[in-house]
C-alpha cells in the first residue's frame, strides 16, 4: 500500500514538473498569462473548433488590454504576445539585431523545401537570401512584370464574358486562386498556365494541394511542429506532401536545366537567381510607393551579400514560398474585397466612377495608372486592414534582450535566446482605441486627411521590420489590377448565398469563410448596349 502512495506522489510531482510547471513560466516572471491547456496551450480553442485562428488571436490580445504585453502558450512554447505599437517598433525595427528569426518550425535536412526558404532562413543565411531576392522586387522588375498581372486579369474578365447569363452566381474562392495560381506560375517559375480554359490543369491541383489546412490529419501535424516539432523531425515528417514536393521541385528542375542548355533568358524570379549564382549582379534601384500599404524595404547593411552558391534546391524553395504566400493569400484578399463591394454598395460605385474616369486616360491600363487611383488604394488599404491575410506572425529572440518597464507596476523582463514573440497583426487592426467602429468597412480612414492620423505600427498587414513581407507590393497590384478590370464590366452583388455577416470557418486553419465566398457577378449594361 505504502508503494501504491509513494508511486502516486512520484507520478503526480512528475505530472505537475513535466506537464503543469511549464504553463506557469510567464506566471512566475510576473507577467500576466492565459490558462492554457496541458499539450495543447492556448491552442485548444482552435484544435476543439471552438474559435477560429483569428477569433483566437482577438480573444488573447484583449485578455489584458492594459497590459504592453502579456503571456501566452503554443503547446509547451512560451510565447510573448505583443501588444503596444511602440514595442513592437522597438523589437521589429530599433532592436531588430536581437530578434532576426521566425520561430523554427521544420527541419530542413528533414524538410529541404521549407527549411531552405526565405521565410525559414535564420541569421545570416536570410540575409543573404534577402539580399538577392530584393533585386527580383525593385519598381523596375514589378513594372516590368505587370503585364503578366493585367493579361491574366483581363484573362477573368474575358472568362465571364463568356457566360450568357447577366447574373453569374458563384464561390469566388476558387475562381481568385486559378487567377493567383496563373500569375505565380508566369512571374516565378516561368511557365504558362491558364487555369480557367483548363480547370484541371496539374499545376493548379498541386497549388490547392501546398495551401491546403483543412482537415484532421493537417491540423494535427501542423499542431504537432508545435507542440513536438523535435519528434516529428526525427520520424523525418514533412511539412509539405511528398507528392506535391516532388512535382514542384520537378518542375523547377525541369526549367533550370531548359534554361541552361538553351540559354533562355526570362524577367522572372528564377531567371535572377540563376543569374545571381552565375555572380551577375542586378542593381537594387528605390523601390516605388504602391500604396499606404506599401512596406518599407529596409537596408540590410554591408554584411549582407547577394548568394552565389545556391543550388537548384534554394531556387525552388524561394519559388514555392512565393507561390505558397502568393496564391491563398492575395486570393483571400480578393474575396474579402468583393464581399466588402457587395455589401457596401455606395463604395463599390464610387469606386467604379473612378475606374471609368481611368479609363478615359488610359484606355489599357498601365502601371502607372493603376498607381495614380486614390480611392482604390484606399479600399484596398481597408480590406488589409480590416481582414488582413496575415493574421500575425512572429519573431524568435536571438541575443538576450530586456524590456524595460515603462508603465506603473511593470519589472524588467529579462528574455533569453529562444523566446517567442507574437504579433497580432489581424487584432491590433480591429482594436477600437486605434481604429473607431472597426467592423465597418470605411476606406475614408486612408484618405489624404485622415491617413496621417493612424498611429504608426497599428497598419501592419505585411508585417514590420527588415522581416516583413518581400512579396507586398506584387500582392497589393495583383489585387487593385483585379478590381480594376473586374468593376469596369460588372457588378459585384449579394446573393442568397452570401453570409452577411461574414464568419470566418473554424475548421480548417486556413482564413476562409465558414461557407464560402458566394456572389452574384451581374453584367452592367448602359441602356440596352453592355459596357
Amino acid at each position: 500500500m505504502i508503494t501504491i502512495i509513494l508511486a502516486g506522489i512520484v507520478l503526480s510531482i512528475l505530472f505537475w514538473y513535466l506537464l503543469i510547471k511549464p504553463l506557469h513560466y510567464w506566471r512566475d516572471l510576473g507577467v500576466k498569462q492565459t490558462n492554457p491547456w496541458v499539450f495543447l496551450g492556448d491552442n485548444w480553442v482552435t484544435v476543439f473548433r471552438r474559435k477560429s485562428f483569428d477569433e483566437m488571436i482577438v480573444w488573447l490580445y484583449n485578455m489584458y488590454p492594459n497590459e504592453r504585453y502579456s503571456g501566452m502558450y503554443q503547446g509547451y512554447v512560451p510565447t510573448l504576445l505583443i501588444r503596444d505599437p511602440e514595442l513592437i517598433k522597438q523589437v521589429t525595427v530599433k532592436d531588430f539585431d536581437h530578434f532576426t528569426d521566425h520561430r523554427p518550425f521544420v527541419d530542413a535536412k528533414s524538410d529541404p523545401l521549407w527549411g531552405k526558404n526565405l521565410f525559414a532562413l535564420k541569421g545570416q543565411n536570410w540575409k543573404d537570401m534577402r539580399a538577392t531576392l530584393s533585386a527580383s522586387f525593385t519598381s523596375s522588375k514589378i513594372k516590368f512584370m505587370f503585364h503578366l498581372i493585367g493579361d491574366t486579369c483581363e484573362n477573368l474578365v474575358q472568362f465571364f464574358d463568356t457566360k450568357k447569363e447577366d447574373l453569374i452566381e458563384l464561390e469566388v474562392k476558387e475562381i481568385f486562386t486559378r487567377l493567383t495560381n496563373d500569375v505565380i506560375a508566369s512571374a516565378a517559375f516561368g511557365i504558362k498556365v491558364d487555369s480557367l480554359a483548363e480547370p484541371h490543369n496539374e499545376f493548379y491541383h498541386m497549388g490547392k494541394a501546398l495551401t491546403n489546412f483543412s482537415g484532421i490529419k493537417m491540423m494535427l501535424k501542423f499542431m504537432g511542429f508545435f507542440i513536438a516539432p523535435k519528434l516529428l523531425n526525427m520520424f523525418k515528417i514533412t511539412f509539405f506532401d511528398a507528392k506535391v514536393s516532388k512535382f514542384f521541385t520537378q518542375v523547377i528542375s525541369e526549367t533550370i536545366k531548359a534554361r541552361e542548355e538553351g540559354g533562355i533568358v526570362r524577367p522572372d524570379m528564377i531567371n535572377l537567381l540563376l543569374e545571381a549564382r552565375k555572380g551577375l549582379k542586378h542593381e537594387i534601384s528605390a523601390n516605388v510607393d504602391t500604396g499606404f500599404a506599401t512596406v518599407q524595404e529596409f537596408d540590410l547593411g554591408t554584411t549582407a551579400k547577394p548568394r552565389l552558391d545556391l543550388t537548384d534546391q534554394d531556387i525552388t524553395s524561394q519559388a514555392v514560398i512565393f507561390f505558397f504566400a502568393g496564391f491563398d493569400a492575395v486570393s483571400t484578399a480578393m474575396c474579402f474585397a468583393l464581399h466588402e463591394l457587395a455589401c457596401n454598395h455606395d463604395i463599390q460605385q464610387k469606386l467604379r466612377e473612378e475606374i471609368i474616369s481611368t479609363a478615359s486616360e488610359y484606355p489599357r491600363i498601365t502601371y502607372d495608372g493603376l498607381l495614380k487611383m486614390k480611392y482604390l488604394d484606399m479600399v484596398v488599404a481597408e480590406i488589409l486592414r480590416k481582414w488582413s491575410p496575415g493574421v500575425a506572425t512572429d519573431r524568435v529572440c536571438t541575443k538576450p534582450y530586456t524590456i524595460e518597464p515603462v508603465n506603473p507596476g511593470e519589472k524588467a523582463l529579462h528574455l533569453p535566446i529562444g523566446t517567442t514573440l507574437f504579433i497580432p497583426m489581424f487584432a491590433i487592426h480591429r482594436d477600437p482605441t486605434y481604429y473607431p467602429n472597426p467592423e465597418k468597412f470605411d476606406p475614408e480612414r486612408f484618405s489624404d486627411e485622415n491617413k496621417d492620423n493612424i498611429k504608426p505600427y497599428t497598419f501592419i498587414p505585411f508585417g514590420s521590420g527588415p522581416r516583413n513581407c518581400i512579396g507586398s507590393r506584387f500582392a497589393i497590384l495583383e489585387v487593385k489590377a483585379m478590381l480594376y478590370h473586374l468593376l469596369f464590366k460588372y457588378e459585384v452583388v449579394p446573393t442568397a448565398k452570401t453570409q452577411i455577416p461574414l464568419k470566418i470557418t473554424k475548421k480548417s486553419l486556413n482564413f476562409t469563410a465558414e461557407n464560402g465566398f458566394w456572389f452574384g457577378i451581374k453584367r452592367i449594361r448602359n441602356g440596352s448596349v453592355t459596357i
